[in-house]
């Protein structure tokens, strides 16, 4: 059996678990650190580079202030993320704020915070412009449609809710220009955890090209685009670690091809990736519960599909050890479960794994983006603490994990005697 490698031992997390029972997710800070600095090492030959992390992969402000320290951004999509990048210390144009359907407090969040603000609708111009007012610096959201194709996690860009079309982006830009607006950024996402790197040199090409149109038809000069995010990381051990240099590389020469022969340079390039920085780093700890043995063999844990929904919802691949067991052969074939009332709630389907016994320790890998972001507290399970294991090998809390009276919390117990 292909295996993964664990940035921690066994006796580690036997002593973190006298402390903070199972389940639970624990970040690898040494390893998010790393890769944040190979990120920027790569795009370092992109002009005017820089990182908005996606907050929506892992909404914790200690996570956000380690990233901060590394010039890391934040890229917002509610007002709880603006919140958290405000109290994580990221305030002013080191916010992308990308939102849909977006209530007017939103808008006025963002215009207080002094972020950027990148619409999501043509109409959204006048909604902005009434509620927040229009700020000197605006981003218009592209939906390719036909011209690109996005892939299973985020679907056909035609059928996508996101975005302006190109018509609208020639109309969105001039109606901003009139009313004032000096600054302009143009921003794509259309894919979600894809793993070529080919992937993300042709989306630049693409908006490269209409911003040598835009600047030419409507006279505007831009000053950003934003490639989005969606670089995908290698859940199986077989898959192999996008090429940050073959991104960084293809981008630039692009840029060189289309945005400098053109007299458009300088124009900073900005991603903003959540799930390659920190999904990689992140684990899901849980114990074995019982050992079922009908029509399968079934292994259920103390962890379930509220902890971990990717599986449940994408038939997502997430890596299993069994802590102690590394080296041992994988015989048997096993359901991993929870114990939601679902019958989705399932970690793994025909999983060949050692034999796995009672009070055993699993690790599911690659919970660090998208893993305790989409929990959720369906038949009252109660959402995990989150810890972070710090270069030396000491450990913190940075979320409690919820209580009954968490749970609780918004009922109104007295009204109900009173019903």
């Amino acid at each position: 059996m292909v295996s993964k490698e664990l940035p921690f031992t066994q006796d580690k997390i036997a002593e973190i678990i006298t402390e903070h029972p199972t389940p639970f997710h624990l970040y690898d800070k040494k390893g998010i650190l790393s890769n944040a600095k190979d990120l920027k090492e790569s795009f370092s030959v992109v002009h005017g580079f820089k990182e908005f992390f996606a907050v929506k992969a892992l909404p914790n402000p200690y996570i956000m202030k380690i990233l901060r320290k590394e010039g890391f951004g934040a890229d917002c999509s509610s007002m709880a993320e603006l919140l958290l990048a405000e109290k994580a210390g990221i305030v002013g144009e080191d916010i992308m704020f990308s939102s849909n359907d977006t209530p007017a407090e939103e808008f006025i969040k963002a215009r207080e915070l002094g972020a950027i603000i990148n619409l999501d609708d043509i109409s959204h111009i006048d909604f902005l412009e009434r509620t927040a007012g229009l700020p000197e610096l605006v981003c218009c959201r592209y939906n390719p449609g036909p011209l690109k194709e996005g892939n299973a996690i985020i679907g056909n860009p035609q059928e996508a809710k996101y975005g302006f079309t190109r018509e609208q982006l020639f109309e969105g830009y001039r109606m901003m220009k009139e009313k004032g607006v000096r600054r302009f950024g143009l921003h794509t996402m259309v894919a979600s955890n894809e793993l070529n790197p080919e992937y993300f040199v042709e989306t630049a090409k693409i908006l490269f090209d209409l911003i040598v149109e835009l600047s030419r038809e409507l006279d505007i000069r831009f000053e950003f685009v934003n490639l989005g995010g969606g670089i995908g990381i290698p859940y199986r051990p077989e898959q192999q670690r996008v090429s940050y240099d073959a991104i960084a590389t293809g981008v630039q020469k692009a840029y060189d091809e289309k945005i400098r022969a053109n007299g458009l340079h300088p124009l900073r390039i900005y991603l903003e990736c959540g799930r390659v920085i920190t999904g990689p780093y992140g684990y899901l700890v849980t114990t074995v519960r019982h050992l079922k043995h009908i029509y399968k063999d079934y292994v259920g844990t103390d962890a379930s599909m509220a902890n971990l929904m990717r599986p449940g919802i994408y038939g997502a691949y997430h890596h299993i050890t069994v802590l102690g067991k590394e080296k041992e052969a994988a015989t048997h074939m096993y359901d991993v479960t929870g114990s939601l009332c679902e019958n989705n709630d399932k970690f793994a389907i025909d999983r060949k794994l050692p034999e796995v016994e009672r009070g055993d320790v699993l690790v599911i890998h690659d919970t660090g983006a998208h893993g305790y972001a989409m929990g959720f507290n369906y038949n009252g399970k109660l959402r995990s603490a989150e810890i972070l294991l710090n270069e030396d090998g000491s450990f913190i809390q940075i979320r409690r994990a919820e209580t009954v009276d968490d749970y609780f919390a918004t009922l109104d117990f007295e009204g109900l005697e009173r019903f």
